[in-house]
């Protein structure tokens, strides 16, 4: 079930140091319903600046606004518009997934996955205009890249050999290829830029991080467990370092990280971890740089 949270953080980041901007949709479709609360045999959603903005699910059968300038700003037109597609995009994806199976020889006992991601990111310019930075067209098959559109040089590109027939089909489509790439540098940079206008006030807010410090004991009596967790930020750049002595500790020095991840209310998470010697007279520290919120806090393990 992790595959949908994967595929969201690590296809969507957008770089920080510069004024970018992202809109993508992801949808995901499971061969067959797995049977547990909250994961749906098809899912669509819309994400700009990786805060969910719309959502569809096969249950519902609705595309509904998920951000309030959202409902706001768009007529009923474009939901019942949006709920037609992706009506039509369930259907594709279940034909589509089951073409998959046969290719493969895979059978009906295990559960497969077929994701498609689709978007573009814009870079903001002096004038307040937003130009095409670049876009994004991708599937991904049980958690393994399938096929993406290279806009550049405007070809398919196949890393598995099961996409290879696939990738010749579409790349002998001329009319496919011009109107993937026209969405892509066209259509969607319309609709981000559209969507940053209606919401740049929520998006531009920046929230502090709360950071924490703890440690517990662990399996080995001898040791304990530093752990510092960050929460509650937004945007979700955020530096988190543990000290020993005032020296930043690294993963060879047994750190351990979760990466950034979501909270259910927008806002995001970190937390790093090392296990030490409970006899260990070193100062640990924990310190957390947030610049969105121009927050830069260092707090230390008492123990």
């Amino acid at each position: 079930m992790n595959l949908i949270v994967i595929f969201v953080l690590l296809g969507t980041a957008v770089a920080k140091n510069s004024e970018r901007h992202s809109l993508h949709y992801i949808y995901t479709a499971f061969s067959k319903d797995v049977g547990l609360p909250g994961i749906h045999k098809f899912t669509a959603m819309g994400m700009l600046d990786n805060r969910m903005i719309d959502y569809f699910d096969s249950e519902t059968q609705m595309t509904v606004p998920k951000q309030p300038w959202m409902k706001e700003r768009l007529e009923q037109e474009y939901w019942d518009k949006k709920t037609q597609s992706r009506q039509s995009k369930q259907q594709w994806f279940e034909v589509n997934i089951n073409i998959l199976k046969e290719r493969m020889r895979q059978n009906d006992t295990g559960v497969h996955v077929l994701q498609w991601m689709v978007g573009c990111e814009g870079e903001m310019q002096p004038d307040g205009t937003m130009t095409f930075y670049r876009g994004m067209y991708r599937y991904n098959y049980d958690g393994e890249d399938f096929l993406s559109f290279d806009d550049i040089h405007s070809v398919w590109v196949a890393p598995v050999k099961a996409a290879e027939e696939t990738k010749r089909k579409w790349d002998d489509d001329r009319l496919l290829k011009d109107k993937t790439k026209g969405y892509l540098e066209n259509d969607c940079m319309q609709w981000l830029t559209a969507f940053w206008e209606y919401g740049k006030k929520q998006l531009q807010e920046a929230s502090k991080p709360e950071v924490y410090v703890f440690a517990r004991d662990t399996k080995v009596e001898t040791n304990i467990l530093l752990t510092c967790l960050a929460t509650g930020f937004y945007a979700q750049d955020i530096i988190l370092w543990i000290k020993r002595d005032g020296r930043k500790l690294y993963r060879e020095d047994g750190v351990l990280t979760s990466g950034v991840r979501p909270n259910e209310d927008e806002t995001f998470q970190r937390r790093d971890s090392v296990e030490i010697l409970r006899k260990d007279k070193a100062r640990y520290t924990c310190e957390v740089v947030h610049e969105a919120s121009g927050m830069n806090v260092k707090k230390e393990w008492c123990f």
